[in-house]
């Protein structure tokens, strides 16, 4: 990327390329200058680069660059010189339309070339194969490569400008203008599909512009200049919508206008609601909208007699008769009739619509709107005089369909009097804007419209009828349209009616009681009977119900009781909740309170820090002004120094840098208007030295092309005399050359049989080795397919082979599990009653011990002396502890107290009877020793397991039991040592 010390040196580095050949780089080098950073201010020289930019753009066809560059230049210019910006777009334009229309001129078959449904889009593979395909080109295929790439670009031309014109206030115009071009370009061109696109983006533009209203430079659309140039830009594109026939473009550009003036809240120019209902009626024609047809032509017909003052009678006379026929074009009957619940909704919605878009009616509420329909508007037309107003054809039209009952002459008296009015109208004088009146397009409709009202009246009073008869009573219509029409008129309830094609006759009406025609009748008659009935016989007064209602009075008088406990009981309920809700409130309130007070805090520090962060800002601010206003001074001593002659630059008040660029500015702007005086005045001189030159050369120029016209003429003759000569000559040749060659015409024709005769056989012969081939080729598919399925057979025998052998394997692994899962759980079966019985008789054990513990604790308190306080120890020796006790035992005392268990002798025996035990341990040896003594770590008692037998009383002295080696095995160490205990002191 080059860079400039100056625009200008861009400028003329750009031109330098252009004259060697080298536009692209000319276009890259000011590409680079427009889009940098450095030059984002405002300069005379940036415009005059733009221009050339815009050129090289245009001539390059290079769309996207110019978008870039224009981009950029409304950045620069926006603020400071946005005429400019207009200036430069519009030669943007002017150079494109210039190009196209070139393209156009050097095209002889501008529809032939421009035969291109999308000028976006790319160029399609058809096209690309032919180009390659054939070697000459033809005229068409010319003229579109030639003319279609211009007019591509002049389309990309104007959606730039629209994208680089959206929502600026200080180019409204410019856009108004731009979307005017390109609506001309599509409607000149027959461009439907950027037709669409083109109203597409416009809409877009108006959306964003409404949804982003913070915008700096956003147009403000209640002002009228701005509201003006975006409604006469939709009118326009409503006008071109209606000329190309995309009448569902024209519907939505209608809605685009409609929601402007919604927007705003104003009613637009009269002139601008002519176009808006005379589009309106072509639109509502097309779609067969009859009704809301006539109501735009009453809004025509209101307008013309309002506001146009040069309003003739004739026109006027012309327009009420558009009326009212439009209004007598409507369908007599309800088309929602018989309809479903959903389309009734979906009707109600479209013609809520419809009848939004033809009252114009912008502050009412919808709800409060009336829909429209045909009687509401032909007692309308009456009261406003529109009748009147019409012609005398129509009138008597009007009282024929609307009042007169003839059901035999009905069509008859219609039909002179439609081809009258198929003659009327024309072009309104006094009524420019409105679109030419043809009273002949509602022939058609009028047509329906008799053949409706000849069969509603001929079914009051006929219950049938010949089909022929019928048919003579409706001359427009073959019968079987009126036939169609019929079965509308039935499927809309409007006429009663069948057509039996048997009996060639119509029948009228229906024999059944329920009927909406005999309904109303027999209303009638019930009423006028019952009335007769009791003039007849009054009806007799009955007694008071009074005695009766007596009876009932105690269960009424309680049920009034009972709905007074009621109403009680939710008085109560009412006024706890009534106390829970001010409770709430109450909370609330609190919370409320709370919060406020924190908020109050919260504001008081972003007080606190906004001041901080201001007088931050003011330090900063003087800061930047002491600067600026030193760089002022330094800039004002610069330009005192530049400024050759001429008085010093005085600037009234403070120095200041915006003061010094002004002052600049104006300086720049003098000179530039200066310097275009003198050009003025320069290219006036040479207007008049050119106009005194061509003044001179006119005459000379008429006799030399005088002169040039007689030597081109005798050259002329000459050159036809002289081709006449030529061709007799080549005439008189090729006889001769036909003359000799004709005796070589037999020869020829014997070698042409030869020949075909030799490539008959050589052909025969081929032939007949492709059968031969042919047969071969095909025997040997034949072996190959019979070797792949035999093949195929012997693979699926080995396969159902190999899948029943694996099949037999799993059935055996299963059956295999099956057993040792069956083993299993009989093992474990047996297992299981061991341990219950292992269990039942440890248990048994457990109460045999429990027992023998009791009992040897019963037995052991005797031993006790009375005045022992503890308890003796047995000694360890089994002979001596009977000895001391003999020893140590005193003799009873007469008249003392003996306790029971002494008083049967020295010895006592013990709860199994085979051991004498001693009353008391001697003095010497009352605690024993102390290895004797138990140890308090041991436990006398086994509380976890079974007791041992050696723990048992001594029942037998001879020697253990034998289940004491069989439970020796299994005790813990803890049980076997308190068992040895227990022994010791057992013995």
């Amino acid at each position: 990327m080059a860079t400039f010390a100056k625009p200008e040196n861009a400028l003329k580095r750009a031109e330098e390329l252009i004259h060697v050949g080298q536009k692209q780089a000319a276009l890259q080098a000011l590409h680079d200058l427009i889009t940098s950073k450095r030059y984002r201010s405002w300069q005379k020289p940036l415009e005059k680069i733009m221009m050339k930019y815009v050129e090289l753009c245009v001539e390059l066809r290079k769309g996207r660059f110019a978008k870039d560059g224009l981009i950029q230049y409304r950045i620069v210019c926006q603020q400071v010189n946005v005429s400019s910006l207009e200036d430069v777009i519009k030669h943007f334009m002017q150079l494109s339309n210039e190009k196209a229309e070139q393209a156009r001129g050097q095209a002889q078959a501008l529809e032939d070339a421009l035969d291109v449904e999308d000028l976006e889009a790319d160029k399609r593979p058809e096209d690309l194969m032919l180009s390659y395909v054939s070697g000459e080109k033809g005229k068409d295929r010319s003229d579109r490569e030639v003319v279609t790439p211009w007019f591509k670009f002049l389309w990309e031309t104007y959606r730039t400008v629209l994208e680089i014109l959206r929502n600026n206030s200080k180019l409204e115009a410019l856009y108004a203008m731009t979307a005017h071009k390109a609506f001309q370009f599509c409607k000149q061109y027959k461009r439907t599909t950027e037709f669409r696109r083109l109203c597409e983006i416009i809409r877009n533009h108006l959306a964003n512009l409404n949804k982003y209203r913070d915008q700096r430079d956003r147009p403000d659309l209640t002002a009228p200049e701005s509201l003006q140039l975006y409604l006469d830009t939709r009118v326009e594109q409503l006008k071109v919508a209606t000329e190309l026939s995309l009448w569902q473009e024209a519907f939505r550009s209608v809605e685009d206008v409609h929601g402007l003036m919604s927007m705003v809240k104003k009613m637009p120019k009269p002139s601008v609601l002519v176009v808006y209902y005379a589009k309106l009626t072509e639109i509502f024609w097309i779609s067969d909208s009859h009704l809301y047809h006539a109501y735009a032509w009453l809004k025509l017909f209101n307008l013309q007699k309002s506001y146009n003052k040069n309003l003739s009678q004739k026109d006027l006379q012309l327009i009420a008769s558009s009326v009212l026929l439009a209004a007598l074009s409507v369908a007599p009957y309800d088309q929602k009739y018989g309809a479903s619940h959903l389309e009734t909704e979906n009707e109600k919605e479209r013609n809520l619509r419809m009848a939004n878009l033809v009252n114009f009616s912008l502050d009412s509420k919808r709800e409060n709107r009336e829909l429209p329909s045909r009687a509401s508007l032909l007692s309308e037309l009456a009261s406003k005089g529109v009748i009147s107003c019409a012609s005398q054809e129509v009138k008597d039209l009007y009282n024929l369909l609307e009042h007169d009952f003839l059901p035999l002459d009905l069509a008859s008296k219609v039909q002179p009097l439609l081809s009258k009015i198929s003659k009327i109208g024309g072009k309104l004088s006094s009524a420019s804007s409105l679109p030419e009146v043809k009273l002949s397009q509602y022939i058609a409709a009028l047509e329906k419209l008799t053949t409706l009202r000849v069969l509603q009246q001929a079914s009051r009073i006929f219950q049938s009828m010949k089909i022929d008869m019928l048919s003579r009573m409706i001359p427009f219509f073959d019968f079987s349209v009126v036939e169609k029409i019929s079965v509308d008129s039935v499927k809309h309830n409007f006429v009663a009616m069948k057509v039996n094609h048997l009996s060639g006759a119509v029948h009228f009406g229906t024999v059944d009681i329920e009927s909406d025609g005999l309904c109303d009748h027999l209303s009638v008659l019930a009423d006028s009977l019952n009335k007769a009935r009791n003039l007849i016989h009054p009806p007799v007064k009955r007694p008071s119900k009074l005695g009766e209602s007596l009876v009932n009075l105690a269960g009424v008088v309680e049920n009034e009781h009972k709905r007074l406990l009621a109403r009680k009981s939710i008085i109560e309920k009412r006024k706890e909740e009534l106390e829970r809700q001010i409770l709430e409130k109450e909370k609330e309130e609190e919370v409320k309170r709370m919060k406020s007070i924190r908020k109050t805090v919260e504001d008081e520090r972003l007080r606190l820090l906004n001041d901080q962060r201001q007088r931050e800002q003011e330090r900063i601010r003087r800061e930047i002004e002491e600067k600026e206003k030193r760089e002022a001074e330094k800039m004002l001593e610069e330009t005192s120094k530049n400024k050759k002659k001429g008085k010093k630059p005085v600037i009234e008040g403070e120095i200041t840098k915006q003061a010094i660029m002004e002052l600049a500015l104006s300086e720049q702007l003098k000179e530039r208007q200066e310097l275009e005086r003198k050009l003025q005045k320069l290219a006036k001189t040479m207007d008049h030295l050119e106009r005194a030159k061509r003044q001179e050369e006119a005459p000379l120029i008429e006799q030399a092309f005088q002169k040039r016209l007689e030597e081109e003429k005798i050259i002329h003759e000459q050159e036809q005399l002289r081709e006449i000569e030529l061709s007799k000559q080549h005439h008189a040749g090729d006889l001769q050359e036909k003359n000799r060659l004709s005796r070589m015409l037999e020869h020829k024709n014997a070698f042409q049989e030869r020949i075909v005769q030799r490539r008959e056989s050589e052909y025969n012969h081929l032939k007949k080795e492709r059968d031969e081939r042919i047969s071969q080729l095909i025997a040997s598919r034949k072996r190959e397919r019979e070797t792949v399925r035999k093949l195929m057979y012997y693979l699926n025998l080995e396969e159902q082979r190999i899948e029943r052998l694996r099949e037999e394997e799993e059935a055996r692994k299963r059956e295999e599990e099956e057993r040792r899962k069956r083993e299993e759980a009989e093992r474990k079966a047996k297992l299981d009653a061991i341990a219950l019985k292992q269990q039942q008789r440890e248990r048994e054990l457990e109460e045999k011990e429990k027992q023998r513990r009791d009992a040897l604790l019963r037995g052991a308190e005797p031993a006790r002396a009375p005045d022992a306080a503890p308890v003796a120890q047995p000694a360890r020796e089994p002979v001596a502890a009977p000895a001391a006790a003999a020893v140590a035992a005193p003799a009873p005392t007469p008249g003392k107290y003996v306790p029971k268990f002494k008083r049967g002798g020295d010895s006592s025996i013990g709860s199994s009877g085979v051991s004498q035990r001693p009353a008391a341990a001697p003095e010497h040896d009352r605690w024993g020793a102390r290895d004797d003594r138990p140890r308090p770590d041991v436990r006398p008692f086994r509380q976890d397991g079974p007791p041992s037998r050696q723990d048992a009383p001594p029942a037998r002295q001879d020697g253990p039991p034998a289940t004491d080696r069989w439970r020796g095995s299994r005790l813990p160490s803890n049980s076997s040592s308190s068992s040895s205990t227990w022994g010791r002191s057992r013995n």
